[in-house]
């Protein structure tokens, strides 16, 4: 299939199109990476990625079945405040997603000063350090722009590069719960629940 590879100044003028400055948009940087808002633009590359049935079923969601669905996901999942889609800064073209889940809307605290990391990867890119490049900025940001205290992130039972992740990015283990409901797998799982402190990212990155 034939993508729409736009470079980096048109993808940011897409976002200013699809989005109304009120919402405030964020663009965050990093040394390979740039993460934006998705658009309806990034359907096709999220089904490119999000079809693939070992990126989304470890993680809790089932493979996207059209392009139809993944539009649907971008307008209806993909849309949170602090949603962003992982690019290249080189090509532009969303591969992943990195999100800060805001308090009402994750169900592993009920403090505004505190959120969930989720985030996912596609397949081509998995062990060129992508992902904790990503969640860094974005657990950066989380402690430094938005006054977050602790950041909680899960994983099920042998999602083994979710683990590694996160203790690259220095969580450190709290609690496990079993036989936890995952609705669009019509299945229970064992989830494993780690935390990082504002005190312990200081502590990792003086």
């Amino acid at each position: 299939q034939n993508f729409n590879l736009l470079p980096i100044a048109a993808l940011l003028s897409e976002a200013l199109i699809n989005f109304n400055p009120g919402d405030g948009i964020m663009i965050l940087t990093t040394d390979r990476l740039l993460l934006r808002p998705w658009t309806a633009e990034d359907a096709e590359s999220l089904f490119e990625y999000a079809k693939d049935p070992d990126v989304g079923p470890i993680a809790g969601w089932p493979p996207h079945n059209s392009i139809d669905e993944s539009l649907n996901v971008i307008k209806n999942v993909l849309s949170g405040a602090e949603c962003y889609a992982i690019c290249e800064k080189k090509i532009g073209k969303a591969i992943g997603a990195v999100e800060l889940i805001l308090n009402g809307h994750t169900d592993m605290t009920c403090r505004d000063d505190e959120c969930e990391l989720g985030y996912w990867l596609g397949k081509p890119f998995w062990g060129n350090g992508y992902m904790p490049e990503a969640a860094a900025e974005l657990i950066r940001r989380a402690f430094e722009d938005l006054g977050m205290t602790t950041i909680w992130c899960g994983y099920y039972e042998g999602n083994n590069k979710s683990q590694r992740v996160q203790e690259k990015l220095g969580f450190t283990y709290h609690h496990t719960c079993s036989e936890v409901p995952v609705p669009l797998m019509n299945e229970t799982r064992t989830c494993l629940t780690n935390c990082l402190t504002k005190e312990q990212w200081l502590r990792k990155n003086i």
